[in-house]
C-alpha cells in the first residue's frame, strides 16, 4: 500500500483526538512529544483535504488548557511528593536542580512564566504542577495558560500547515520527507539545547564548589 493511502486511511477525528490527548498528558507533567505530534499532524493536514488544520489547533489548545489545569490541581495538592517521585523516576529531567531552576523562573516571572513556558519544552511539562505547588492564583494562571496555549497551538499549526502547503508544490510525492526531516531536526535541536543547558549548569556550579571548598579549608 502506498504511503498516501495509509495516511488517508487515518480518520481525521482520530488525529484530532490524538493531538489533544498527547498534549493534554504532556501538560499534566508527563514528558511526551507533544510538539512533535502537533507538527506532524499539521503537516499531515497540509497534504489531505479531509483533515482540517483548524480542528488540529483547537484540539491542541484544548489539550494544553485542560492538561495544565489538571496539572495545576495535582501540583496544588501533591506538589512536593509529585516532584520527589518524578526526580526519582526521571532524574535527568526532573532532578532537584531542574526543579529548583524552574521554581526560580516561576517565582521571578509569575504569569509570564506560564505564558512563555508553553513555548519551552521543559517548562511546558512543569507549568501546571509548578504553578499549583507555588500557590499561584488560579484565575491568573488560567488566563495566562489559556492565552499561551492558544497562541502556541494555533501559531504552530498555522505556520507548519502553510509551510507544508508550499512544500507540496515542489516536493510532490516526496513531501513526507519534509515531515521526517522536521521531526529529525526537532529532535537534534532538542538534544543540542539540552546538552548546552547541562554544560551551562555545570559551569555555574563549579564556582560554588570552589567557594565551599575554600570555606571548608579556612
Amino acid at each position: 500500500m502506498h504511503i498516501d493511502q495509509i495516511l488517508e486511511s487515518i480518520p481525521p477525528v482520530a488525529v484530532y483526538l490524538l493531538v489533544g490527548l498527547v498534549i493534554g498528558i504532556e501538560s499534566l507533567g508527563i514528558p511526551l512529544p507533544g510538539e512533535i505530534v502537533l507538527v506532524g499532524s499539521a503537516l499531515l493536514a497540509s497534504q489531505h483535504a479531509q483533515m482540517n488544520p483548524l480542528w488540529i489547533g483547537i484540539a491542541a489548545s484544548a489539550g494544553a488548557i485542560i492538561g495544565d489545569s489538571i496539572g495545576y490541581t495535582i501540583g496544588r495538592k501533591w506538589g512536593t511528593k509529585l516532584f520527589a517521585w518524578a526526580g526519582r523516576k526521571w532524574p535527568k529531567h526532573f532532578g532537584p536542580k531542574h526543579i529548583a531552576k524552574a521554581e526560580k523562573v516561576f517565582q521571578k516571572r509569575g504569569v509570564w512564566a506560564v505564558f512563555f513556558g508553553r513555548f519551552i519544552a521543559f517548562l511546558r511539562v512543569l507549568s501546571g504542577p509548578l504553578a499549583g505547588s507555588l500557590g499561584m492564583h488560579y484565575p491568573r494562571f488560567l488566563a495566562a495558560n489559556a492565552l499561551g496555549g492558544i497562541v502556541w497551538a494555533g501559531g504552530t499549526t498555522a505556520a507548519v500547515y502553510y509551510l507544508g502547503v508550499v512544500a507540496e508544490k515542489w516536493l510532490s510525492r516526496f513531501s513526507y520527507i519534509g515531515l521526517g526531516a522536521a521531526v529529525v531536526i526537532g529532535v537534534v535541536v532538542g538534544i543540542i539545547v539540552k546538552k548546552r543547558m547541562t554544560k551551562h549548569d555545570d559551569e555555574e556550579d563549579e564556582p560554588a564548589r570552589e567557594d565551599s571548598s575554600q570555606s571548608v579549608t579556612r
